[in-house]
C-alpha cells in the first residue's frame, strides 16, 4: 500500500491539564476545509489497517484523525483504562474543530474500547460533535459481564496493554493461566503484575463511588447526535450495541434523534471478522455475509450529516438472519411484530446430558412433576468452546455436541421441527432453582440441533446468585435449598431453525474460562481460594414454571 493524500504525523494534542496527546491527520488531497472523522485509541495509533482504513475517509473527503489515548504510543501523561477518556475525548474534539482545515464538523469512529471512548465522550457534550460510528462497544462495566468482576480473558487484555506500547501475549499459555486462584493475583500467574486489574477487582462493582465514572449508559439519553450502531451477533460483547440502541430510541430521546439512529448486525465476531468473510468458526454463512462495512459507514454518514436528512420516523436496522443467511430491513428493535413464545422444561426428574429425557415444549408444565439436579464442581467446570487464545474473540458458532455429554449440563430438546422456525431479538430464561451453596452460578446456552447431530452455540448467559438483582444494591446471597427465580439474559440473536432440526436450551453452573468460576462459597470474589461443591436443583413444575422465552417472527 502506498499513502497518497497529505499526512501530518504526531501532531501534539494539548489537553486542558496541560498533557499533550499524538495525532496522526490524514487529509483529502484536494484540500480546504472538511468535516473529520477522530478515532482514539490505546492500541497505538499506526498500523497498516489503520492508515488504509483512514485512507479510505481521506479520499472521500474527510480528514481522518487517529490518536493514541493519554499514556499510550506517542501521547503524554499515564495510561487509565477509562478515567481520562470522556474530557480528554472532549478537549480533542474542540481542538479539531478549531483548526484551519476543519469545517466545525467532528464524526468520532472506533470499535470495542474505541466505542466505550466515544460514548464517555459524548457524556461530556462537546459542541462540535455531529456524528458517531460505534462499532462493538461493551456496556458499563460489569453489565455484559454479570459475574460483578473482570472474566479470565481481561488479564490478557491487560498485558496487551501493559505499558506504552503494544505487548505479544500469543505465546502465554492463557488457558492455565485462567485456573489460578486467587483470582486477584491472576496477573502474577501470568508473569506480570497490573496495578489495573487489581485496583478494579480491590472495589466490588456495588461502589458506586469508584465505578460511576466510567458509566455512560445512564447518561446516554442525553446525547444528541446521530449514531450508526454495528455489532455482529457472535460479538462477545454483543449486549452493549443492542442495548444502546434501544435506549437511543427510546420514549426519552426527541424524535428526531431517534430517526438518526441506525443499527447494523451482521454474522460476525467481536473483530467483525475483520473482513467480514462469510466463513466464521465451523459455520458457512454464504456470500451475503461479505459486505464492504467502509461504504455502508459512509453512506450512513452522508445522510446524517445532510442538511436535510431523509425524512423518516423510524430508526433504521438491517439485520443478517442466519439459517436463513439473507439480510433484511426492519423498522426498529426488537421488531414490533415479535410473539415473545415460552418453551417451557419438562423431563422425568433426569434431564442430565444430550443423552437424558429433557423436553422443550410450548406445553405448561403438570403440577407436581419432578426437578432436575446435577452437581456443580467448581475443579471441574463445563468448558466454553474459544479457539482463540487472547482477547480479541470469546466463541463462535460452535459445536457442543461433545460438551453436552456431561452430566453436570441439563438438556431440554424440543422435537424435529416441521416448518422453519424465526426467532429474531433478545433470548431470555426465566429459572426457578435452588442450591446447597451460599452463592452460585447459573448458564443457559440456546442451541440449534442439526439432523446429524451438529449443536450450533447461538446465544448464552449466565446469573450469580448474589448480584441476580444487579448491581445496585447489596449483595444478597442464598438460603441453602430456598428455591429462587432467577432471569438470564441469553443476549440476543436472529436465527432460522430449519424444518428437522431442534430447539435446545442447555442450563448449568460454569462456562469456564468465558466466566471465572464460582467456588460456590460466597467469599469475597477476588480472593477466596476455597473450592465447595454445589447440589443444584431446577425445578420446572405448574407452581414453579422454568421456560425459555424466545422472540419469533411470523414466517
Amino acid at each position: 500500500m502506498t499513502l497518497h493524500v497529505p499526512i501530518e504525523w504526531n501532531r501534539r494534542v494539548p489537553m486542558r491539564d496541560g498533557v499533550e496527546l499524538s495525532a496522526d491527520l490524514y487529509h483529502p488531497s484536494e484540500g480546504g476545509r472538511h468535516a473529520a472523522v477522530l478515532a482514539r485509541t490505546p492500541y497505538l495509533k499506526n498500523s497498516r489497517e489503520q492508515q488504509l482504513l483512514a485512507q479510505v475517509y481521506a479520499d472521500n473527503g474527510y480528514t481522518f484523525v487517529w490518536m493514541d489515548v493519554r499514556g499510550r504510543g506517542d501521547s503524554d501523561g499515564e495510561f487509565e483504562p477509562w478515567r481520562s477518556e470522556g474530557k480528554d475525548g472532549y478537549d480533542s474534539i474542540e481542538w479539531i474543530a478549531e483548526q484551519p482545515w476543519s469545517d466545525g464538523r467532528v464524526i468520532t469512529w472506533g470499535a470495542s474500547y474505541l466505542g466505550n471512548v466515544q460514548w464517555l465522550t459524548a457524556n461530556e457534550h462537546p459542541p462540535h460533535l455531529s456524528a458517531m460510528i460505534v462499532l462493538v462497544p461493551p456496556s458499563d462495566p460489569w453489565e455484559d459481564m454479570p459475574t460483578g468482576v473482570h472474566i479470565p480473558w481481561e488479564i490478557c487484555w491487560f498485558r496487551m496493554l501493559d505499558g506504552r506500547v503494544q505487548q505479544f501475549v500469543e505465546e502465554v499459555d492463557w488457558p492455565s493461566v485462567f485456573w489460578h486462584l486467587p483470582y486477584l493475583t491472576l496477573d502474577e500467574a501470568a508473569g506480570y503484575r497490573s496495578k489495573h486489574w487489581r485496583r478494579n477487582l480491590e472495589n466490588p462493582i456495588t461502589d458506586p463511588g469508584y465505578w460511576d465514572p466510567v458509566r455512560y449508559q445512564a447518561k446516554m439519553t442525553d446525547v444528541e447526535v446521530p449514531v450508526l450502531h454495528i455489532t455482529g451477533w457472535y460479538d462477545d460483547v454483543q449486549r452493549g450495541t443492542t442495548v444502546n440502541f434501544t435506549r437511543m430510541t427510546g420514549d426519552l430521546v426527541n424524535e428526531q434523534i431517534r430517526a438518526s439512529q441506525w443499527l447494523l448486525i451482521g454474522p460476525w465476531d467481536h473483530g467483525l471478522t475483520t473482513t467480514r468473510n462469510r466463513q466464521l468458526g465451523p459455520v458457512d454463512f454464504g456470500p451475503g455475509a461479505e459486505i464492504d462495512l467502509r461504504a455502508f459507514e459512509l453512506e450512513w454518514l452522508k445522510q446524517a450529516l445532510a442538511d436535510e436528512p431523509a425524512a423518516s420516523a423510524s430508526p433504521r436496522v438491517r439485520l443478517f438472519v442466519m439459517g436463513q443467511n439473507e439480510w433484511r430491513d426492519e423498522n426498529e428493535w426488537p421488531i414490533a411484530r415479535t410473539r415473545w413464545t415460552d418453551y417451557f422444561l419438562q423431563s422425568g426428574g433426569s434431564a442430565n446430558s444430550r443423552h437424558g429425557d429433557g423436553r422443550l415444549s410450548r406445553d405448561e408444565q403438570a403440577e407436581g412433576a419432578p426437578s432436575d439436579t446435577f452437581v456443580y464442581d467448581p475443579a471441574d467446570p463445563v468448558p466454553f468452546l474459544s479457539n482463540h487464545a487472547s482477547s480479541s474473540q470469546i466463541g463462535g458458532p460452535d459445536d457442543y455436541a461433545e460438551v453436552e455429554e456431561r452430566n453436570d449440563i441439563l438438556v431440554y430438546s424440543t422435537e424435529p421441527l416441521e416448518e422453519a422456525r424465526e426467532v429474531t431479538g433478545p433470548v431470555r430464561m426465566v429459572l426457578h432453582a435452588s442450591s446447597t451453596a451460599r452463592d452460585t452460578d447459573f448458564t443457559a446456552k440456546l442451541v440449534d440441533v442439526y439432523p446429524d447431530g451438529f449443536c450450533q452455540r447461538l446465544c448464552d448467559g449466565l446469573v450469580r446468585a448474589r448480584f441476580r438483582n444487579g448491581f445496585g444494591g447489596p449483595e444478597q446471597f442464598l438460603e441453602p435449598g430456598e428455591v429462587v427465580e432467577y432471569e438470564i439474559d441469553l443476549w440476543s440473536t436472529s436465527h432460522v431453525f430449519a424444518p428437522g432440526h431442534r430447539i435446545r436450551l442447555e442450563v448449568s453452573s460454569s462456562a469456564f474460562p468465558k466466566y471465572n468460576r464460582n467456588l460456590n462459597t460466597g467469599g469475597p470474589i477476588a480472593t477466596d481460594t476455597e473450592i465447595v461443591q454445589a447440589t443444584q436443583e431446577v425445578w420446572h413444575d405448574a407452581l414453579r414454571p422454568s421456560r425459555l422465552i424466545l422472540p419469533e417472527i411470523p414466517s
